[in-house]
């Protein structure tokens, strides 16, 4: 390591990886705003959020929680312009309440990285 090692560090931080706990709820957030699979929840983070990465393990645990939990329902979807049908991801009626308190959770969480 040398010094401008440091300060490098502090211009060009590495990403953020998401635990479970932040994962569930920006899977909330996203779904929220409209149906998504797996892959389209990775890219928008890293989109929308481009300190924060979701690695593919910590994502499909989490969604398998909301599963368990019956927060989330899946179904297959062939999309346009993609080889093989995807697993769609949409909030359950019944958990609509509970996942925006989840969401603002994240909401919450980011704004108060980004002040």
């Amino acid at each position: 390591m040398r010094l401008e090692d440091i300060y490098q560090y502090f211009e060009n931080p590495p990403p953020t990886y998401l635990c479970q706990e932040l994962a569930v709820c920006y899977i909330l957030y996203v779904l929220l705003q409209g149906e998504s699979y797996g892959t389209e929840l990775i890219q928008k983070l890293e989109t929308e959020y481009t300190t924060y990465r979701l690695s593919d393990t910590v994502l499909y645990s989490a969604i398998k929680f909301l599963e368990d939990e019956k927060a989330i329902t899946g179904y297959w979807k062939k999309l346009e312009g993609r080889g093989r049908p995807r697993r769609m991801y949409q909030v359950s009626p019944q958990w609509q309440t509970q996942a925006q308190d989840l969401a603002n959770l994240w909401q919450q969480y980011i704004s108060k990285r980004t002040n």
